[in-house]
């Protein structure tokens, strides 16, 4: 109640009811008690009236949790926030920082998230915080080991993990965790039962989540490109393919092609993930790109154009044709 009432000029007795989720008959004794223990609480009767502190009172940041310090840093990112479990230690630790502010910088807080939202999923997702996500996260907080049982293609296996960090990639949650002498990546979403146990593990420090994660997405994104292909593109086609494929590949390849022919196209030797990717990328291109290799995927190219040209090549397509 005190910091509610540092951090505002006055609260009505309703709103520190609704604030504590107590009955107004609980905030007037604890009102009361609070002044009996000589915290100027004081109450404006009649209309408008309300609690308030008196003569400048501020208590001190005191009793910030461990927990609450570490989701303060985290505030900028609600949804990941009550993914995790953590939404009341967040709401808790900012609290007591904006009672300490000074009036001056009361309005940070509310400044802030005007200016910085954070939409971790991607578009046409519709994101789901995998059920297992509060326990795993629970374990990575506490630095606790865990049992830990996992869904890789058509089995489970079980592991021991010392849970380093979690990431949220693209609406997606994964843990970076210790098993055996390596640090592993786990889709949080995958496991099928966690349990933590008692006993703590002792963290390396020279462990750098941020740039652990950076490198392995960048090996993992690598890995993914396993065939080839060969295309050529007009300017406009060069300027999109980054955004229709993987694009640290699709600046490798363009950087690496020769220069244009006279029509002003290039030739690009291109990693893609498959040949069924590389389809449904590269279509997206339309006439700006020409599939050069291997011959099965031109051979798919070019059955795409011959319905493509049915469909719109006919007299009287459109609606109300027939």
């Amino acid at each position: 109640m005190v910091l509610l009432l540092q951090s505002r000029p006055s609260m009505t007795a309703a709103e520190l009811a609704a604030e504590l989720e107590v009955s107004e008959r609980t905030v007037l004794r604890d009102a009361l008690a609070l002044s009996e223990a000589g915290v100027p609480v004081y109450a404006d009767r009649g209309r408008g009236g309300g609690y308030r502190l008196v003569g400048g009172y501020r208590t001190r940041l005191t009793g910030l949790a461990r927990g609450e310090a570490e989701a303060l840093f985290l505030s900028g990112v609600p949804g990941a926030l009550r993914e995790m479990g953590l939404q009341d230690a967040a709401s808790a630790a900012r609290l007591k920082v904006s009672a300490a502010l000074l009036p001056s910088l009361r309005d940070a807080p509310e400044s802030a998230a005007q200016r910085f939202h954070l939409d971790a999923p991607g578009w046409y997702q519709e994101p789901q915080a995998p059920p297992l996500l509060p326990a795993v996260a629970e374990a990575v907080w506490g630095d606790r080991l865990l049992d830990a049982r996992y869904r890789r293609g058509d089995a489970e296996v079980e592991r021991v993990l010392a849970p380093y960090g979690l990431v949220l990639k693209a609406g997606v949650w994964y843990l970076c965790a210790r098993s055996g002498d390596a640090v592993r990546v786990y889709r949080v979403d995958r496991f099928t039962r966690v349990a933590a146990r008692e006993e703590r593990f002792e963290r390396d420090a020279a462990f750098d989540l941020p740039g652990f994660w950076e490198a392995r997405a960048a090996e993992f994104a690598r890995s993914l490109l396993r065939a080839s292909v060969v295309v050529r593109l007009t300017e406009a086609g060069a300027r999109a393919l980054p955004y229709v494929t993987d694009r640290a590949a699709a600046r490798e390849a363009l950087e690496a092609a020769g220069p244009p022919d006279p029509a002003g196209r290039v030739t690009v030797a291109l990693p893609v993930e498959s040949e069924d990717v590389a389809f449904g990328q590269l279509l997206g291109l339309g006439p700006e790109a020409e599939v050069l290799e291997p011959p099965s995927l031109r051979e798919r190219f070019a059955g795409a154009v011959a319905r493509m040209a049915e469909l719109y090549g006919g007299r009287g397509a459109g609606p109300g044709a027939g």
